[in-house]
């Protein structure tokens, strides 16, 4: 310990003192909680894993919310710190390359200077001359360009971590060292119970920044929190004779396809670091032992040295150099390569600031937005990505490990659109997923669950194609498009995340929570939104009053376990709402794992739907966002008529046991009309043709009126968030565009969007519409830059494309086609 009296109660208990715990400190500081917060130590700060990092960090990536946490970083790194704490960071601004040898990853390198633009980052693309001139040692055979970003650099890590605890110790914030916890527990009351070495706190938030040890200490609380160690390698050089007499340090080089890593100065002598991209190797599967401190593994020179051959190679003047340290440490990687920031599944006041791969480079930021959703309720960046409730309990021990590897084999690959992960899989298939996979389907995992991506048909091979530009898939989710909108469709959307909530207090717990008017009648539909108590976004669901006391609610699928929690968490908002459940007058039942889906849409879907059941189908008796209990095939099904592809249509939602037969009657009936299957990739560009926002665009940034769905808001009834709702001076509204389709890229989302070369917003989802025969997509813009008709440019793989904002959907402008009744029967 330090010598401070050692508390019974806080606030809130920080477990681990690295980069991730003490950056939680700090942050908690300077959100105004740091005389209530606690930090605890088993060890030193920084003996996990922060003490041997590199300690890099790059403004070079293609991920929009992560480049604003780099951002924020770097700025820190390279002075605030050291200006608000006096505690040295040793930053080093010794800008980057990263490189391209094909014309893959020159794309890749463009699209993150798309990315990069609407964050307004200093990077340009450049030629194999410029490199030299700015890294003479380079061997740059092979290379077409590289992306420079000179603000980058490298930092202490202990360094860095020691400024952030003067930091947080300035704001109250009380460290004690030496200290391990030993248990955590929820007591009745909901407050968290924090064992240790040196006695026990009683606090409000408990939040997991274990490092290696995060996984371990989430299982004392009954929580997994997946994520495995992996081990890393970089090695210093000997010093570098060539490197003495430089008077600048040089740029670091990220080469992901030669050394699978990166390469730099480290004072006069060479460091590299590779992820080798087979063969990765996991330690601490099952525990991560307790007395591990500062702990380094021996170098396994037989698992990276084709990757340290190479690096010999790019480097010549490393060649004749002896290596003088090898550092080969456990870092944390999750299942996706993201790193879990947010609510622990299941439980209240349980953050979770752990598996952080790259804790020096994204750790600030993150933990900056983690303290602000602690105090204020919501992040002001997309956590999406990041929210530890993306997971469910498909996230075995064992499928843990094998994803890891996965994820740390893929650290130095092109992250194309759409990367599919296809290590661990099939997790959660549905009942459909082997005859849609012998049709040609290609599945992507959605929550665990297998969802068609596309089918694969006129000889173009059933697996996953990539590229930033257009690929043999275009075509075919063309076609899938066009039997959407001229024929019929089918497609399995088991993935929908599916509750039921029932009982008396059912009414009062949804209305409480929900913008939008409940259905008032039995089979009537909702679309709603449950924001959190700063008024933003948490997710869009349907509700479907299918009782007087009985409501089926459906959200996408990564929303499952948010959606559980924000409905659990509701006896935490207030007296009346607790009474519901002491009361035992509200049931929540999860039925994702028990039911499927499959929605039938186009001009035919009638045609097809009457074929198989005796139900009547017309506007009368059938209207337009209503459900009813209809039989096909034999079997009980919900039939919800609405449609997420803006036609005539309706959603079947039943029993895993009725999914066959139901789908195999669907195609038979369908036959004759030419029906056809479609999967995510085609239902993406049919909702971007009919303006629906989908989940890039309802995120935890924004408001209902930032997002532009006001009109699924009641302004006379009261619900969570609703005060911060009524926001009339907004920061950027989201804009439908239309946008030139000129050439074969269409865009991928965090664009930059200009007016007369002035970045005034970026876009959230960008698609080619095959059916109105251009470009379309949602963009956060400025509002005075939203309005109808207002002519932009969208810069995409790094060019300026023509574009403008419209007033109305692209397709369908006026909804008549899913409001399509039944042609009047005549008396012959």
């Amino acid at each position: 310990m330090t010598g401070k009296a050692f508390p019974d109660h806080a606030r809130v208990v920080i477990v681990g003192g690295g980069v991730m715990g003490v950056g939680m400190a700090y942050h908690l500081g300077h959100e105004g909680w740091g005389p209530e917060t606690v930090l605890l130590e088993k060890a030193e700060l920084t003996s996990g894993s922060t003490w041997h990092a590199a300690g890099q960090i790059t403004h070079s990536t293609s991920s929009f919310s992560l480049g604003k946490c780099v951002d924020y970083n770097i700025g820190l790194y390279s002075g605030g710190l050291e200006r608000e704490t006096g505690q040295a960071v040793t930053w080093h601004g010794c800008g980057s390359f990263r490189l391209a040898y094909t014309p893959d990853e020159m794309d890749w390198l463009r699209h993150t200077l798309s990315v990069g633009r609407a964050l307004k980052f200093n990077m340009e693309l450049v030629g194999p001359d410029r490199i030299a001139q700015l890294h003479p040692f380079y061997n740059l055979d092979g290379v077409l360009g590289g992306l420079h970003t000179p603000d980058d650099g490298h930092v202490d890590p202990t360094n860095v971590t020691m400024a952030l605890a003067a930091g947080a110790r300035a704001k109250g914030v009380r460290i004690f060292r030496r200290c391990r916890a030993t248990n955590i527990t929820q007591a009745p009351s909901g407050a968290w119970i924090v064992e240790t070495e040196q006695g026990t706190i009683t606090c409000e938030h408990v939040v997991n920044a274990g490092g290696t040890y995060a996984r371990q200490m989430g299982e004392w609380s009954g929580l997994q929190l997946p994520m495995t160690s992996m081990t890393h390698h970089y090695f210093v050089t000997e010093p570098v004779p060539q490197f003495q007499d430089l008077d600048r340090e040089l740029p670091v080089i990220r080469d992901d396809r030669k050394v699978s890593g990166y390469i730099r100065m480290e004072q006069k002598r060479g460091l590299i670091g590779i992820y080798e991209k087979t063969n990765p190797n996991t330690v601490w599967e099952d525990h991560c032992p307790w007395e591990a401190e500062n702990e380094l593994f021996d170098a396994d020179y037989d698992r990276v040295m084709p990757w340290l051959e190479e690096a010999m190679v790019r480097m010549p003047v490393f060649a004749d150099l002896g290596i003088q340290r090898e550092v080969h440490g456990a870092i944390s990687h999750p299942p996706d390569g993201n790193p879990l920031i947010g609510p622990a599944p299941g439980v209240s006041n349980y953050w979770c600031c752990c598996g952080t791969q790259i804790g020096i480079g994204w750790g600030p930021g993150l933990t900056r937005e983690l303290a602000r959703w602690m105090v204020h309720g919501a992040a002001d960046i997309n956590m999406r990505d990041y929210d530890p409730r993306r997971f469910g309990g498909y996230a075995t021990r064992d499928w843990q490990v094998v994803k890891a590897k996965e994820d740390y084999c893929l650290r130095h690959e092109i992250p194309f659109p759409h990367l599919n992960r296809l290590a661990g899989r099939p997790v959660k298939p549905s009942p459909l997923h082997e005859i849609l996979k012998a049709k040609g389907a290609v599945h992507e995992e959605v929550y665990g669950f297998e969802r068609p991506r596309f089918f694969a048909r006129e000889g173009v091979e059933q697996r996953d194609h990539y590229g930033f530009r257009r690929t043999a898939v275009h075509d075919l989710v063309g076609a899938e498009v066009r039997a959407v909108r001229e024929r019929v469709g089918v497609m399995d959307v088991t993935g929908f995340a599916k509750v039921l909530v029932e009982g008396p207090g059912a009414y009062a717990l949804l209305d409480g929570l929900t913008a939008n008017r409940m259905p008032q009648r039995v089979g009537a539909i909702t679309l709603t939104h449950m924001l959190n108590r700063r008024g933003r976004i948490e997710l869009e669901c349907t509700v479907v009053r299918m009782a007087e006391d009985r409501y089926y609610l459906v959200c996408a699928a990564f929303f499952e376990q948010r959606l559980l929690d924000n409905l659990r968490a509701a006896k935490f908002l207030g007296e009346e709402f607790a009474n519901l459940f002491a009361r035992d007058l509200v049931r929540i039942t999860p039925l994702s794992d028990t039911w499927g889906a499959l929605a039938l849409n186009g001009p035919r879907a009638r045609d097809v739907l009457a074929a198989v059941t005796d139900a009547r189908l017309d506007n009368a008796a059938f209207r337009w966002l209503s459900a009813q209990e209809i039989t096909v095939a034999g079997h009980k099904v919900w039939a919800l008529r609405l449609s997420y592809a803006g036609e005539l249509g309706w959603e079947l939602h039943m029993p895993f046991a009725a999914m066959v037969d139901v789908y195999s009657a669907l195609m038979a009936a369908g036959a004759v009309h030419g029906i056809a299957d479609y999967g995510s990739f085609a239902m993406n560009v049919l909702r971007m043709e009919k303006g629906f926002k989908g989940a890039s665009e309802l995120t935890n940034e924004v408001t209902l009126a930032e997002a532009d769905v006001t009109r699924f808001a009641r302004p006379d009834k009261d619900y969570l968030g609703k005060a911060h709702t009524q926001n009339s001076d907004l920061p950027w509204v989201c804009a439908y565009l239309e946008i030139d389709p000129d050439g074969d890229a269409d865009g991928h989302g965090g664009e930059a969007v200009l007016i007369d070369g002035r970045v005034v917003g970026s876009t959230s989802s960008v698609v080619y519409g095959h059916t109105v025969g251009t470009g379309l997509a949602f963009a956060y813009l400025k509002p005075g830059a939203a309005a109808p008709g207002t002519a932009l440019q969208v810069v995409i793989l790094g060019q300026p494309r023509d574009a403008r904002v419209l007033g109305a959907p692209a397709y369908d402008p006026d909804s008549l086609k899913p409001r399509t009744d039944a042609p009047m029967e005549t008396t012959p």
